[in-house]
């Protein structure tokens, strides 16, 4: 008798834990019924007829893959090694089952050539300066192809740009020749503006001479503050004028 209650009971529990499924939070379960498509269950506790009804859990939460690194040939012909990473999950279980045999191993080969196809139309300055673009767009790429497959492809993001040795030299000059450029341009830029303002201080010294007579004065003070022991400067002219007036010219008479 006891080894005949023991039995039951063994073959209770195995039934109890073929029938009984128990899915997290995060899980859930799409049911087959003889093959077809059922339901999809969950969270929860759910029941299953062992035989006759199989489940295939599903785990809804945000996946993190690398994509490995791409060989691209970037639109101005420089070949580049690039690598990213992409954020995805399943937003509809019954699709990402039946719609593709392994939805993980497609979404990260789709991941790769798509970064090849979207990267390889654009141009190596591009691919260094504009990488919330680009990943914007291999992102909404990556998102319209997965949508059938019930993915949600929430974000891309380029992580590494591999560039050969001589095209980081060929890059180091350019950008050592931009700031030559940029640095020559402010120069004449500021040449141009002192000559506006001198040609602005010349007219108004022509105007009024007595400008002259106390920038003159104020250049005097300057050098009588520094420490020499002689001591250069112009006499104007304005102030001789009246000594050198011609021989036998007669004096004006008031």
């Amino acid at each position: 008798m006891i080894p005949f209650i023991l039995g039951a009971l063994v073959l209770v529990l195995i039934l109890a834990a073929l029938t009984i499924k128990i899915l997290r939070e995060y899980e859930r379960a799409v049911v087959f019924f003889l093959g077809r498509v059922q339901r999809v269950f969950g969270p929860g506790i759910i029941f299953i007829i062992p035989g006759v009804q199989q489940i295939v859990r599903v785990d809804l939460r945000i996946r993190v893959f690398d994509v490995p690194p791409q060989d691209i040939i970037t639109r101005d012909n420089v070949s580049v090694k690039v690598n990213a990473v992409v954020y995805f999950r399943v937003v509809d279980p019954r699709n990402a089952i039946i719609q593709v045999a392994n939805f993980l191993e497609a979404t990260s080969q789709l991941a790769q050539t798509t970064l090849r196809a979207v990267l390889g139309k654009h141009e190596l300055d591009a691919l260094l300066a504009e990488r919330e673009k680009l990943n914007t767009d291999i992102q909404t790429v990556l998102d319209q192809q997965t949508d059938a497959w019930g993915i949600k492809v929430s974000n891309v993001e380029i992580k590494h740009v591999d560039i050969n040795e001589s095209m980081v030299r060929a890059i180091a000059r350019q950008a050592e020749a931009e700031r030559e450029r940029r640095a020559k341009v402010i120069n004449a830029e500021g040449e141009f503006q002192a000559a506006q303002r001198l040609a602005e201080a010349s007219q108004i010294i022509s105007a009024h001479p007595v400008a002259l007579q106390l920038r003159f004065l104020q250049t005097l003070g300057e050098v009588a503050t520094e420490h020499n022991s002689t001591t250069l400067f112009p006499l104007p002219l304005e102030l001789l004028r009246p000594f050198l007036k011609p021989e036998g010219e007669p004096e004006k008479k008031s």
